[in-house]
């Protein structure tokens, strides 16, 4: 009875003494504050969520034609990478729930039964209906560092579905008015090219009659060759768009009838410089953030590995078998028992095992830095790109008028002055065409950039 007691004594002083030693696994995860960045993240998580912020605006909001809201939807409901992602969920979901179930005790049922002879005769059947409970008693956190890692994967998971979701919508507006733009520049190419062919036609008209000589008329073919050479790539670029769409929207390629005058105008809310508050709602952000977590929860967990682990057990049946008599009728039967396991031998392997938790923790910190930093980065930049790009548009826009009255005049001078030459007609008319082009593909950039801008700040949701 004394050494009973003294065995319970020592088994409770050390679990006290384990208890004062561990207190820190049983923590959940803060992120930690040793830098400006990170304290500023912290305290940007904490603030009011500003609803009018664009990356807080909803997609329908940003993106408001309707033929794209169509569009955008089919592809949330067929997108293939989405449905991963999805599955992705219910995957982490599944292995939360069985991280939870860890704390109920474990039953187990093994009946069976068996038959004896010695020499010759039957010694009897003997049977066992035994029901067996085992629980093991989380001391240590072992199981609850185990529980919140899987909760952290649902939410990861959770955001790279978000990130996902992000991409999906925005790819189909990038698409969508890339598909629109190349319509333009298409039509616009065409027609010049019908206006190129008809110079030639007068060129040899004149050429004819004396007014120019032979070196107008090639070089007047020649760019009618080399407007219907552009062509060619805006059609291939085309291809390549609707089939960009298609894959999006999860069907055959095929062309999307989406018109040339397509465009995206600049929202009336937009920020300045780059909120902490809408980096902080980047999934991507959220998703290095949770696996930071994780890598926490894993530290613990190797932690938890140098103290014992407490399991308690019950068995209880019925049967026929007492020790080597068997006893007809049976009766029931019940067994209670405890055991502390101490990791004696293992502590080098517990030790490396905590080493590496460590590292890759501290490695899980750099990378929510760096994602933070190139999340700020890619910010900046699409604003940067937002305003440039709507500036050179602006002197585009002024460019192209301005050589519209150029092309007009050098035509009438040609026609029924005389004073100009065919080579300025030419070049005025070159001129518009490329100031045209460089038009339309200055809108698209700045359409690009403000899609870009509104998944930058985590817009999608």
């Amino acid at each position: 009875m004394k050494a009973n007691i003294t065995i319970k004594m020592c088994v409770a002083a050390a679990l006290g003494a384990g208890m004062l030693s561990s207190c820190h696994i049983y923590k959940k995860f803060d992120m930690p504050q040793d830098t400006a960045m990170t304290r500023e993240y912290v305290e940007a998580k904490e603030a009011p969520v500003d609803s009018t912020a664009y990356g807080n605006l909803s997609w329908q909001q940003v993106f408001t034609d309707p033929l794209l809201q169509d569009y955008i939807n089919r592809a949330l409901a067929n997108n293939i990478n989405l449905d991963n992602a999805k599955i992705n969920v219910e995957v982490a979901r599944a292995n939360m729930l069985g991280a939870r179930l860890s704390y109920l005790p474990a039953v187990a049922i093994n009946a069976n039964g068996a038959n004896a002879w010695y020499a010759g005769n039957e010694v009897g059947w003997n049977y066992t209906i035994p029901m067996a409970i085992s629980w093991e008693i989380d001391v240590f956190g072992k199981i609850l560092n185990n529980k919140r890692s899987a909760e952290t994967a649902v939410r990861m998971q959770q955001d790279y579905m978000q990130a996902v979701r992000s991409q999906i919508i925005t790819g189909v507006a990038s698409c969508f008015y890339s598909i629109a733009n190349l319509n333009a520049q298409l039509q616009l190419s065409r027609e010049t090219a019908d206006l190129w062919k008809q110079n030639v036609e007068i060129m040899k008209d004149y050429k004819e009659a004396g007014r120019v000589t032979q070196a107008a008329v090639v070089q007047s073919q020649a760019q009618y060759w080399s407007i219907l050479a552009s062509i060619t790539d805006l059609e291939t670029a085309l291809v390549q768009a609707n089939n960009s769409m298609s894959l999006l929207l999860n069907e055959q390629p095929q062309t999307w009838a989406i018109p040339a005058d397509a465009r995206m105008e600049n929202p009336q809310v937009l920020r300045e410089g780059v909120p902490m508050r809408e980096l902080a709602m980047r999934p991507d952000v959220r998703a290095a953030e949770e696996s930071l977590a994780v890598a926490y929860y894993a530290t613990n967990s190797a932690r938890a590995a140098f103290y014992p682990g407490l399991s308690i057990s019950t068995n209880g049946g019925f049967t026929n078998l007492l020790g080597s008599i068997i006893k007809n009728p049976g009766d029931w039967f019940v067994q209670l028992a405890g055991s502390l396991a101490a990791p004696l031998f293992s502590r080098g392997q517990n030790i490396a095992r905590l080493k590496g938790a460590k590292l890759q923790q501290e490695q899980a910190m750099n990378n929510f830095e760096q994602t933070l930093l190139n999340a700020a980065a890619e910010v900046y930049n699409n604003c940067v790109a937002l305003e440039k790009s709507a500036e050179k548009s602006a002197f585009l826009s002024k460019q192209v008028k301005d050589l519209e009255e150029a092309v007009e005049a050098t035509n009438l001078l040609m026609a029924y002055d005389g004073r100009t030459t065919y080579l300025e007609v030419l070049t005025a008319q070159s001129s518009l065409l490329s100031a045209q082009m460089s038009f339309l593909s200055t809108e698209l950039s700045r359409q690009q950039a403000l899609i870009n801008l509104y998944q930058s700040l985590g817009g999608g949701r």
